[in-house]
């Protein structure tokens, strides 16, 4: 990925968002920094502060810091509603090919629901319905009579993707991967995608088990029995239900990293929204980011310092009991982070 500098730190763009985004991004900073600084950060903006400093939620000089740099951190990004303006975060996979979507749920608070969940969502993230090949069909004076959608799933994409998910579980110990798709109705848009899974799977005997779920079955065994499941790789649309139904089983979306792999960039990041109704009061939980900065540097060959953050995180919560309101505590989005850095530095 990303050059080095003098210092070492590998170069990285920062892209701190809308809404609660500064915020937990000055937390993550700080705990990054207790870390020892391993990244150098070229700060841009993206989303609303994108367009109020240039004109765009994607302004070209971020797109050009990421194609320099190859690696991103980013907080919550808002696409307005209307303008004509696409999705800030489709607009950065495709404009970088960042076809994994990697979302881990992992328990981080005892206590919930479900107990001991450990399981990982790898979804196909540039095809599949969200292509958004879409047009209207007027009838009678109504112009938006008949709404038709087309879905496009390729051999080559559906392969990498398998591909990725399979060497993802070989290379972290995993040992099933799941493959979920609907080929019992949509058997040519989510067949293609089984008879590759076909295909690839073999080529992991001995290494790596695996078996397939219709989505509608996967839903409903996920709410009922989700310890049956290790790491589950489908489509798109699939991908993007079921890796929030995922963040649901471990207390929400604020403890629920998120990767976008590519061949030649990644982009991490805190996959909830920018909570504009929480926006400037300290509050919010910066968990979800912290645990995506942890994914980025197992990304670049620096997991120690990964499995540092991780267990600094892991005492804070449950030895000191130091947890941000929407988990149960009373702690600000700074005091956590410094409690985390105690922790840090004392396993320094």
């Amino acid at each position: 990925m990303g050059g080095q500098d003098k210092d070492g730190a590998i170069e990285a763009t920062l892209i701190p968002g809308d809404g609660i985004g500064p915020e937990i991004t000055r937390a993550v900073v700080a705990v990054l920094e207790a870390l020892g600084s391993p990244f150098a950060w070229d700060t841009q903006q993206g989303g609303l502060a994108g367009i109020e400093a240039h004109g765009d939620p994607l302004p070209g000089v971020t797109l050009d810091s990421i194609r320099r740099t190859r690696l991103a951190l980013k907080g919550p990004l808002t696409t307005p509603v209307g303008g004509g303006f696409r999705s800030v975060n489709v607009r950065l996979r495709e404009e970088f090919g960042l076809y994994a979507n990697v979302r881990p749920a992992k328990t981080m608070v005892p206590g919930g629901r479900y107990e001991d969940i450990d399981l990982v969502i790898v979804r196909e993230n540039v095809e599949g319905l969200y292509v958004a090949f879409e047009h209207y069909i007027p009838i009678d004076g109504d112009p938006h009579a008949v709404a038709i959608s087309s879905g496009v799933n390729t051999r080559a994409g559906s392969r990498r993707i398998l591909e990725f998910a399979f060497d993802y579980a070989a290379r972290n110990g995993r040992r099933k991967v799941t493959v979920v798709h609907k080929a019992n109705v949509l058997k040519a848009l989510t067949g293609i995608f089984l008879e590759t899974a076909k295909e690839v799977a073999p080529r992991y005997a001995g290494k790596v088990e695996w078996d397939d779920r219709i989505v509608d079955a996967c839903a409903m065994q996920l709410v009922l029995d989700p310890w049956r499941f290790d790491v589950i790789v489908t489509t798109n649309l699939f991908g993007d239900i079921l890796s929030d139904l995922a963040a649901g089983l471990i207390g929400g979306l604020g403890t629920a990293p998120g990767a976008n792999i590519g061949a030649d960039a990644a982009i991490f990041e805190a996959v909830h929204g920018s909570a504009p109704d929480i926006a400037g009061r300290g509050v919010a939980n910066p968990l979800a980011m912290l645990l995506a900065s942890a994914l980025m540097l197992e990304h670049v060959g620096r997991g120690h310092l990964a499995a540092r953050m991780r267990a600094a995180v892991a005492k804070t919560l449950n030895e000191d009991n130091i947890r941000t309101r929407d988990l149960g505590g009373t702690a600000s989005t700074m005091e956590f982070a410094e409690a985390v850095i105690r922790h840090v530095r004392s396993e320094a």
